[in-house]
């Protein structure tokens, strides 16, 4: 077994952790991904840095928040001095042949710029033909192959051509998913939410859907989820026929949820857990024990990047703030981890008579605590324990102020250590 493992990394675009089978999910189907679960381990606990594309594939490459890197929305910048430093430079330092194959989406710098060769458009079908001849050849490589869906349920929710490719029709609508069991809007629910959806119908047609649309709609993003599942079967067969298998550590992941129906809500900027709770699993062959699910909270956009320099042997950046996965790929139970971890998030409705709307969100080992900048019900607590869902808002009850007002103080100590601003929006 090698010390210096090759490192296939594999992402898809706007997957929930448990739009998976392995996760439980009995209305689709992911035998790519379940066969990574049941030769790896699975992270339940895994979270973006903030929920939307640019922000967070900005996090993959540097290994900082969002608001550090300068990426705050889907077209804004990431800061040109960060290119350096970024994720393929460092492992392509340590000797590793680094190559992209699909989606980017890290505006203001290129994958050229940032250590990467391209080996393929973006273009979910080519991805595992064009994996297959990279894999070939003796040198250690970091392939991050990055698909595309399921986020083309962003096309199929404004009844558009979803662009990688058509999916079946739905059936009739009593064969089509059943609705979450948390589909309603919960009482005392961030109306900074519902001011986005109406600000913008196209991101958002959702608001009238009935729940017959809706439950259509659920079944095309399962169909979706199914779809990019197949390209990852194909191109872990293309790893095993390589020879290479047993030398690669595979990391697979996606960089941020959607809602699917939760609270009446469709695609991506909210906290929900099915926004921002991702799914990660791991495998390594000879290294990591097969089919365990680890409940530590990982940050990938914080995480991915120590991680993969530290089995690459490659030299991080003295001032990240994420941690290295290897103790937890080893199943070291003993190493100290983090009991908490921020996510941020800007709505596209831009400034607002307050300022700009954003919102920032700490996530605890049983409570998590969010607090939007505008609208009544800023702020948001749920016990994810005993509410899953996140149907009751404890921060709207006398009673649980004392942990309210703790939550508050630690999101803000978490923004200021990494040089948030905006934490400022948190009352004190």
């Amino acid at each position: 077994m090698t010390t210096r493992p090759n490192i296939l990394l594999i992402c898809t675009d706007q997957q929930s952790a448990s739009a998976m089978s392995c996760a439980g999910n009995v209305d689709l189907h992911t035998p790519g991904m379940d066969r990574l679960a049941a030769e790896g381990v699975r992270f339940s606990r895994a979270y973006c840095t903030q929920p939307l594309c640019a922000p967070v594939r900005s996090s993959f490459v540097t290994g900082l928040m969002p608001s550090a890197t300068g990426v705050t929305g889907n077209k804004v910048s990431m800061h040109e001095e960060l290119r350096e430093r970024s994720l393929a430079r460092l492992v392509g330092d340590a000797g590793y042949r680094c190559a992209l194959a699909g989606k980017w989406h890290v505006p203001g710098a290129t994958p050229q710029e940032c250590g990467f060769e391209v080996i393929c458009d973006k273009d979910d079908s080519l991805i595992p033909q064009a994996s297959a001849h990279f894999l070939q050849g003796d040198q250690p490589f970091f392939l991050f192959a990055s698909f595309t869906n399921p986020h083309d349920i962003c096309q199929l929710a404004r009844s558009q051509q979803p662009p990688q490719g058509p999916i079946e029709a739905p059936p009739p609508v009593a064969e089509c998913p059943n609705l979450p069991a948390n589909f309603q809007e919960p009482a005392y629910s961030p109306e900074m939410l519902r001011y986005s959806q109406r600000w913008n119908p196209s991101v958002y047609p959702t608001e009238d859907f009935s729940p017959d649309e809706w439950r259509r709609l659920r079944h095309g993003y399962f169909r979706l989820v199914e779809k990019v599942d197949a390209e990852v079967v194909r191109l872990l067969d293309a790893l095993s026929a390589s020879g290479r298998e047993r030398e690669t550590l595979v990391l697979f992941m996606s960089d941020h949820g959607d809602g699917n129906g939760v609270h009446r809500w469709n695609q991506k900027t909210a906290f929900w857990e099915e926004v921002i709770n991702i799914p990660v699993i791991a495998r390594w062959p000879g290294v990591i024990d097969a089919g365990r699910v680890d409940e530590r909270l990982v940050s990938t956009g914080l995480d991915l990047l120590p991680t993969l320099c530290d089995v690459a042997g490659a030299t991080a950046p003295d001032d990240l703030p994420g941690m290295s996965l290897r103790p937890l790929l080893h199943g070291d139970n003993t190493t100290q981890w983090r009991d908490e971890l921020v996510v941020e998030t800007t709505s596209s409705i831009g400034e607002g008579p307050g300022g700009p709307a954003v919102g920032r969100a700490l996530v605890g080992e049983r409570y998590k605590y969010s607090c939007y900048s505008m609208g009544r019900w800023r702020e948001q607590l749920v016990d994810l324990q005993a509410d899953p869902g996140e149907m009751v808002n404890l921060a709207v009850e006398r009673r649980h102020q004392e942990l309210l007002s703790h939550c508050r103080r630690r999101l803000r100590a978490r923004c200021d250590a990494t040089g948030d601003v905006g934490g400022n929006m948190v009352p004190v």
